[in-house]
């Protein structure tokens, strides 16, 4: 994604949110957005899930309160398109998250940077996580990638940016919610637009009307 001389992901520092404002679950650990455990149906001998024990027994493990969010993804390092479909893959293994739309993938040059083309695109997604906890596991996928920040604007394997949770209003050093961006970028507003044209205003598309992009497919 286009480089500005702020990290793009809504944070205010290059940094992981603070301890406590985030939590991960490990892929076998089962926790939830909350650090507390995901409770399970206990199991008789024959491994049929125990009856009668209360709601919280009986609850399925996927059934969890959700809230849409929506992730803008850029790359224009090595294969930046099959970096930008891997972490849209990526994005679906994050605990309690289900990807739920896909845009297509689009080209655009870099902006008040240099280096190569950027490759975009955003999804939408159903998760259990908080907006801290969600954008803490974002950053460990750009980690993995080999994201690196050298210096302002640098090109970049992988970049992740948190557009909304929710609705979610917050203005924290270590995040910006609804992203501050968003709407002055054609690379954002434009898969945003394909996937989820009601959070696209008329307005907002017209004023990037004329940033040269390319979409791919």
């Amino acid at each position: 994604m286009s480089a500005t001389g702020r990290p793009k992901d809504g944070k205010k520092s290059s940094g992981r949110p603070p301890a406590g404002k985030s939590a991960r679950g490990g892929t076998g650990g089962g926790r939830g957005g909350d650090g507390v455990p995901a409770r399970r149906p206990a199991a008789r001998p024959s491994g049929k899930p125990v009856s009668g024990s209360g709601p919280a027994m009986r609850r399925p493990k996927e059934d969890y309160p959700t809230v849409q969010a929506f992730v803008a993804i850029g790359a224009n390092l090595g294969d930046a398109q099959a970096a930008v479909r891997a972490a849209m893959d990526a994005i679906g293994t994050i605990e309690r998250t289900v990807v739920t739309a896909r845009s297509s993938l689009y080209q655009s040059a870099p902006v008040e940077a240099t280096g190569p083309d950027y490759i975009n695109a955003v999804v939408a997604v159903r998760t259990g996580l908080t907006a801290e906890a969600f954008l803490s596991e974002l950053q460990l996928l750009e980690e993995q990638a080999g994201r690196e920040r050298p210096f302002p604007n640098a090109p970049r394997t992988l970049d992740l940016d948190l557009l909304m949770h929710g609705n979610t209003v917050k203005d924290t050093p270590a995040l910006t919610l609804p992203h501050p961006r968003m709407r002055e970028r054609a690379f954002v507003i434009k898969p945003l637009a394909e996937i989820a044209p009601d959070k696209v205003p008329r307005a907002a598309l017209a004023r990037v009307s004329g940033q040269v992009i390319q979409r791919l497919r």
